[in-house]
């Protein structure tokens, strides 16, 4: 009776064992740890901006905010370890910030210098206000002018210039 009971047990179980799937671990198991750092409007990690250009463009988009309630948060980084691709590498940082109310960007300005990246993430609801081909379109006439003649503060100031122009039609 007892070998009975303990044949049947198996056989309840065992499909559920076979046919079940290992969770999928994400490349980064803790991107607190990669992440962990005090965000603003504008976040110079890589150091390509002075301080009175990290003044203006923050002011810009602190007045931004207030006015039409969307957040732009810009982000320079020199690293984007442990991750393998820019575009992933922002994903998460936009993931990570969108877990805080106060830090959750209508859209994120990622840029590395030393990279020679730009990516720009923002949320589904303003597609209809800034598709994709605007923003490509504002990062290749206004930012990437200036980054290649040095002058990130320029660039980023124009590239959100530009966006922020772009929300506040409709």
């Amino acid at each position: 009776m007892k070998k009975l009971f303990f044949i049947i047990i198996i056989a309840l179980f065992s499909p559920g064992i076979l046919l079940s799937q290992a969770k999928k671990e994400s490349p980064v198991s803790d991107p607190q740890n990669v992440f962990s750092k005090p965000y603003d409007y504008v976040n110079d990690f890589e150091k390509i901006l002075n301080s009175d250009q990290i003044t203006a463009l923050s002011n810009t988009l602190k007045a931004f905010e207030k006015q039409y309630l969307y957040k732009i948060t810009v982000v320079t980084t020199s690293s984007i370890q442990p991750y393998t691709t820019f575009p992933d590498y922002a994903l998460e940082l936009d993931k990570y910030l969108a877990k805080d109310p106060k830090l959750d960007p209508t859209i994120l300005i990622v840029v590395s210098k030393e990279l020679r990246q730009i990516q720009v993430q923002s949320i589904d609801l303003i597609r209809y206000k800034l598709s994709d081909s605007d923003t490509q379109n504002i990062i290749t006439t206004y930012a990437v002018p200036e980054f290649k003649k040095g002058d990130y503060g320029k660039g980023l100031q124009l590239a959100a210039e530009q966006i922020m122009n772009k929300l506040k039609t409709y």
